[in-house]
């Protein structure tokens, strides 16, 4: 599975700044593919990333996220075929809304990882009334206060109110349903577009949540600071509800799931992919493993253990040392 970014935000902002500066910063050692939305006839941001990345597909002239729907799906999966990246970020117009690039990503088959909408915390208050800017920040679940080493700590407390304020009431809902598409979102600082690593932390492949459904003697892996992962496993008995009530009631602290399970009532293997509120689920056709859930976030420990006493057929594994 693929994994993605979608990066939004209203006009000079600074996304190309962010796109450039993190994922250099936190995707070195990926394959990265970026496809770039622009309007007008010269696309400057797009020149700008030809020459760090590899592959650039730059759509001009329209917007991706309506007009161009089409063409910017199949041009993803050009790049998917002549390049295989392990990770795509999209960066969309700073006119246009970041839900249907969503929803084309999904169609794809495309694991969308989180959608990023850039805030100036400088100059939000000249555009905060504009409706897409509002509607960027609703339809998205990773928002990033940028420039706040250009604001006191009064003003930027005041853009993060201004921010919730907006998110709470654009929160982006299932038309049918009228329940929120994102059930949890975050608020990130970033100075000169450099996001935190909490963002991006946990973005495996398949193969390599199989790798630590091997390792069952092996200690858990623990990143840097207090960002932390978690392993645990499923019993074989399971349905596919023992696993949505994990996810529905995990804690704050966690905020990325990453797992392969086998349920008794649907045919396939089934990789999970939770992330800042957004689930999806994938068949895979063969999987001779435990089940397994990956839980990434702050210090997660204990919530983890707390889970597996609230749920009896989720345990962590019992770890052999080695003298």
């Amino acid at each position: 599975m693929i994994q993605s970014f979608i990066i939004t935000g209203f006009l000079g902002v600074g996304k190309t700044t962010m796109l450039t500066n993190t994922v250099k910063e936190h995707f070195s050692d990926k394959k990265v593919a970026i496809v770039v939305n622009e309007f007008g006839d010269i696309g400057v941001d797009g020149n700008i990333l030809s020459n760090v990345y590899s592959e650039v597909l730059e759509i001009s002239e329209g917007c991706i996220c309506c007009q161009l729907a089409q063409e910017f799906e199949s041009g993803v999966l050009e790049i998917i075929e002549k390049y295989n990246p392990e990770v795509i970020f999209v960066e969309t117009s700073g006119a246009s809304e970041p839900f249907p690039i969503f929803l084309s990503l999904q169609n794809l088959g495309i694991s969308v990882e989180g959608v990023i909408c850039v805030i100036d915390s400088k100059n939000l208050h000249s555009y905060k009334d504009n409706s897409t800017a509002k509607y960027q920040i609703g339809g998205s679940n990773i928002l990033v206060l940028n420039k706040t080493d250009l604001v006191s700590d009064d003003e930027l407390e005041a853009v993060k109110q201004d921010v919730i304020d907006i998110k709470e009431q654009y929160n982006i809902k299932n038309t049918l349903t009228g329940k929120k598409i994102f059930n949890s979102y975050v608020i990130n600082n970033a100075q000169q577009g450099i996001v935190n690593k909490e963002v991006f932390e946990g973005v495996y492949k398949v193969d390599e949540i199989v790798g630590m459904a091997k390792e069952y003697e092996h200690p858990d892996h623990t990143t840097k600071d207090s960002i932390t992962q978690k392993v645990a496993y499923l019993n074989e008995d399971i349905a596919f509800d023992d696993v949505d009530e994990v996810l529905k009631h995990l804690p704050k602290s966690i905020y990325r799931v990453k797992g392969v399970v086998k349920t008794k009532d649907v045919p396939n293997p089934i990789v999970i992919n939770y992330s800042f509120g957004n689930v999806s689920f994938e068949e895979l056709d063969q999987y001779d493993q435990k089940s397994i859930l990956i839980f990434i976030g702050e210090s997660v420990e204990n919530d983890v253990e707390l889970l597996c006493s609230n749920f009896d057929y989720l345990n962590t594994p019992k770890f052999r040392i080695s003298m």
